[in-house]
């Protein structure tokens, strides 16, 4: 029978590179790492005798990584309804007769299972999130190189704002993806485990000279093996806070993407048009419209996240439990890894290469004229932030935000002349608006004729991030 490979979460959304890790019938063989380095331990520290512990050779390990949590399943049905009872079940049919006696001890199900957990997130860091997202920052960091000072006109609640950048656009967003990026590898190094049993208070390794030492010994040593730390204290199960916050920081992260695609796919309405998906050959835009260009990738990247807010609250709901343990978390607790199955998915949307190589980032166009055009539609009073601060600079008694918001605007907005032409008719009928106007220095008020100019630190901020960006790259 083939093996089962799904992994929590829709089916249409499955990355192949976390089928290692999260592909269901994978799943056991995490389980079955720590009660290995459990009996490794125990032999190490003479509990189990040098000749029986022997008998637990590379080929006999191996088995047991392979067993298919499919199989466990069919165990726990038929036969013991409780799944680590029934890996055990499996697991001592592999190892030899003298070392069965041992599988487990002095373990609690919930010490090999939240130790898996650990293991598992641990690893999808390391062998997925790290080499993924500093590929994307990379290439962000080209392309916000790139656009650096392409301009284009500020948006703040869907309305003309001030000039800034296309670089500047990226760079805000980059900055947000290098901030998640850094916190999930922080909250990745802290991910723990534990090994002390049924209640948290280490009852029998204690009580039966298993750590001799009554300090947790026996749990670092098994601990150690895994490249895992133990918890301060535990009960039944770790800590919540410590995959909770890995979690968080991996939602944090699916937010900054889904906010490159709420972006995205605004810019590429048809009377804004600022920038283009790559359209593939053979791919379609409508069922019916054959005219259309769908941003499916950036809708793809937005809906993502609402998808994965809504998971986290599944962890939320873990935060807490009756006593030392009960069981209501551990279904809910099945589906954290579609966090980061999502997350992943966001990844590769981005970074998908088409046929020639070339990632869907790198293939996102910047129409300059667009920018450029619809910039042109309110280039004639965009300038009201620096005429009215200029004005009150110059001496202007009165509030010039006011003369400018209720007077010259209502003169642009009826007559259709510039911001600065209405200043200038303005003062030819009010002295103090003269006065002030005239002591305007002549370099802010070259400006008020360029409002291509008034982009402030745009590019430069672009580029600060794109540098910021380069060496985060290098040196994590």
């Amino acid at each position: 029978m083939a093996p089962n490979l799904m992994m929590p979460g829709n089916p249409r959304y499955q990355p192949k590179e976390l089928v290692p890790i999260f592909g269901y019938d994978n799943t056991m063989a995490f389980v079955g790492k720590v009660e290995i380095a459990n009996l490794q331990t125990l032999g190490e520290i003479g509990i189990i005798p040098a000749h029986e512990i022997a008998l637990l050779t590379p080929d006999v390990i191996e088995k047991i990584l392979a067993i298919p949590t499919s199989e466990v399943d069919t165990i726990e049905r038929a036969i013991t309804h409780h799944d680590i009872l029934a890996w055990i079940h499996l697991a001592r049919q592999i190892l030899p007769e003298p070392l069965r006696r041992w599988l487990h001890v002095p373990l609690t199900s919930y010490d090999s299972i939240s130790t898996a957990y650990a293991l598992q997130f641990s690893l999808a860091h390391q062998q997925v999130l790290v080499p993924k997202t500093r590929e994307l920052i990379k290439l962000m960091a080209s392309m916000v190189r790139k656009q650096a000072t392409t301009l284009q006109i500020g948006r703040t609640h869907g309305q003309h704002a001030l000039p800034i950048t296309v670089g500047f656009w990226m760079a805000t967003i980059l900055s947000r993806i290098m901030y998640c990026t850094a916190e999930i590898d922080r909250q990745a190094s802290s991910l723990i485990g534990k090994l002390s049993g049924a209640v948290g208070a280490y009852n029998a390794q204690v009580g039966l000279s298993m750590d001799t030492s009554r300090k947790g010994e026996f749990e670092a040593k098994v601990l150690a093996r895994l490249g895992l730390k133990p918890a301060r204290i535990s009960t039944q199960i770790t800590p919540p806070e410590p995959l909770t916050m890995f979690l968080f920081s991996c939602l944090t992260l699916s937010a900054a993407l889904g906010q490159f695609g709420r972006d995205g796919r605004n810019l590429m309405r048809s009377e804004i048009g600022e920038i283009r998906e790559d359209f593939e050959e053979n791919q379609g835009g409508s069922s019916t419209m054959a005219h259309k260009r769908n941003p499916i990738n950036f809708e793809n990247l937005e809906g993502t996240w609402l998808k994965t807010k809504c998971e986290f609250g599944k962890v939320l709901e873990c935060m807490i439990s009756d006593h030392q343990r009960d069981l209501v978390g551990s279904s809910i607790m099945r589906d954290f890894p579609i966090i980061v199955v999502n997350l992943v998915h966001q990844l590769n949307t981005l970074l998908k290469k088409n046929k020639l190589g070339t990632p869907f980032i790198m293939r996102i166009s910047i129409d300059a004229e667009a920018c450029q055009r619809n910039f042109q539609t309110s280039s004639k009073v965009i300038l009201a932030e620096p005429m009215y601060i200029a004005m009150q600079m110059a001496g202007y008694p009165g509030d010039a935000h006011a003369l400018v918001n209720k007077r010259l605007m209502r003169k642009c907005r009826l007559e259709g002349e510039s911001l600065l032409m209405a200043m200038v008719h303005e003062k030819l009928d009010n002295d103090e608006v003269a006065r002030a106007f005239d002591q305007i220095p002549q370099e802010i008020l070259a400006l008020l004729t360029k409002p291509e100019t008034y982009t402030g630190l745009a590019s430069q901020k672009a580029l600060e991030i794109a540098e910021a960006a380069d060496n985060f790259v290098k040196t994590t």
